[in-house]
């Protein structure tokens, strides 16, 4: 088990991204699993483009952390983290395709409508949301392999039981689809037809942002076996630390280079679409970033210093610089 005692927060989030990583290596290998027939190369290779080309896996990150403040570590944390990165991973893949924000760039690499091509890239996408379930679905040891559930605590239970995987799957698919992370790409889309005011703004970066973040949170304390409470604290400080991570985004796209995004910048203000930023300023929304670090701390309070990797992560997103 990773030893968090005296790690600093970057080398932390490091080495958890590192964990993810070597769980989505082993999903996404040549081997077919039970019920499959074959895994076409060329997708399989797209798939991994999409998913193992870098990132903080801040959210991952999240969701293993949360289950650890309730004593939950090892292999259950960490597939429920690899399925939600590839949620992620997919509505980037689908995101960055031309009929949508049509980008060439995701963290420094060709994007993958680019580096294969269109088709290949939206079934692609569509192939890690449903491995998403796939992962949800399964007994972690079966799910993870021996070679990642080493990387697990081989001390803690790795199983889920039928509530905490309905829960999870329940939540994910809420936070993902219609009235979530799919639902605010359209609106996304809307806005740049009719920018939206500013109540529009906060309920449209909830939606596509906000809602996978709020979900990493309160999946933790789902795989933590958290009480109704604790499950409803942590979901509030996803949805605090979600907003403040799309405020420091926007504030990016007007401040910083493509070259240390790994991606296109500027884009919103091109195409017209409504930011808080733009409404309010620079100085305004860093203002609100403190804000709403505060509240999320705030939040937090009741864990003590049980909760300190968490309130170094809302620092974090309200302050980075990627």
């Amino acid at each position: 088990m990773l030893d968090r005692s005296d790690m600093p927060f970057e080398a932390l989030l490091q080495a958890r991204a590192s964990e993810v990583e070597a769980v989505l290596e082993g999903l996404l290998s040549s081997r077919e699993q039970s019920g499959e027939l074959a895994r076409p190369p060329r997708l399989l290779a797209a798939m991994r483009h999409g998913v193992l080309n870098g990132g903080k896996r801040l959210r991952p990150f999240l969701v293993v952390e949360s289950a650890a403040l309730f004593g939950r570590t090892g292999a259950a944390a960490l597939q429920v983290a690899a399925a939600l990165e590839c949620v992620h991973s997919y509505s980037l893949v689908h995101d960055d395709l031309p009929s949508m924000d049509d980008d060439d760039l995701r963290r420094g690499e060709p994007t993958v409508h680019k580096a294969f091509d269109e088709a290949t890239a939206i079934l692609a996408g569509d192939a890690l949301l449903t491995l998403a379930f796939d992962i949800l679905a399964s007994d972690a040891d079966a799910s993870l392999g021996l070679g990642q559930r080493r990387l697990a605590d081989a001390t803690s239970e790795s199983d889920l039981t039928d509530r905490q995987r309905i829960d999870l799957i329940l939540g994910l698919s809420r936070a993902a689809g219609l009235g979530g992370m799919v639902g605010g790409q359209m609106l996304d889309l809307e806005a740049e037809k009719r920018p939206p005011d500013e109540a529009g703004i906060i309920r449209l970066q909830a939606m596509k942002t906000g809602a996978l973040i709020r979900y990493a949170c309160e999946a933790g304390a789902i795989v933590g076996d958290a009480s109704s409470r604790d499950r409803e604290r942590l979901a509030e400080f996803g949805s605090a630390i979600g907003l403040a991570f799309q405020l420091a985004d926007d504030l990016l796209d007007v401040t910083a280079t493509s070259s240390a995004m790994g991606k296109a910048t500027g884009k919103d203000a091109a195409a017209g679409k409504g930011t808080l930023v733009a409404l309010h300023g620079e100085k305004w929304a860093r203002r609100q970033l403190a804000g709403l670090v505060n509240q999320a701390e705030e939040l937090l309070a009741p864990y003590g210093e049980s909760a300190g990797i968490l309130r170094a992560a809302a620092r974090f997103i309200a302050n980075r610089s990627w």
